[in-house]
C-alpha cells in the first residue's frame, strides 16, 4: 500500500513558470518535488494549529485500521465508535456492511478512506 495519494492542483501560468525556472536551475528535481516541499513547509508552519485542532476534536493522526475481529469485539461489548482520522482510515476487507453499521456511529476522515465499496456505501450517511 502506498503512503501517498495523487492529487490534482491547478496552478496559474506565471506561478508554473516560476516553478519551472526553479526546477531548471536545479533547486528542485521536478514540479512534484517543488509542490511536495511547499506542502511540507506549510504543514510545518501550521503544526501547532493542527495539533490543537486534532487534540480538541480527539482525532487520530496517521492511519487507523479496523478489522472484523476488532469490530466484533466492540459489538459484543455493546459499544460504538465515532471514528475521527487525519490521514487514512482503513476498514479491512473482512468487514461487512452490516458489522460496520452496527459498530460505527460516525466517520470523519481528513485524508483517505479505504474500505470495500459496499461498506463505504453503507456508511455514507454517517460521514461528517
Amino acid at each position: 500500500m502506498s503512503d501517498s495519494e495523487k492529487i490534482t492542483v491547478n496552478v496559474g501560468i506565471v506561478d508554473l513558470g516560476r516553478i519551472d525556472l526553479l526546477v531548471q536551475e536545479g533547486y528542485y528535481s521536478n514540479r512534484a518535488d517543488f509542490i511536495r516541499t511547499a506542502i511540507r513547509n506549510q504543514l510545518e508552519r501550521q503544526q501547532s494549529a493542527v495539533d490543537t485542532i486534532s487534540t480538541r476534536k480527539s482525532m487520530v493522526i496517521g492511519t487507523q485500521t479496523y478489522n472484523r475481529r476488532e469490530l466484533e469485539t466492540l459489538k459484543a461489548e455493546n459499544e460504538k465508535v465515532n471514528v475521527k482520522v487525519i490521514g487514512m482510515l482503513i476498514l479491512a476487507d473482512d468487514v461487512s456492511p452490516e458489522l460496520a453499521l452496527e459498530t460505527i456511529e460516525s466517520v470523519t476522515v481528513r485524508g483517505v478512506f479505504k474500505a470495500p465499496e459496499d461498506v463505504k456505501k453503507a456508511l455514507e450517511d454517517r460521514f461528517h
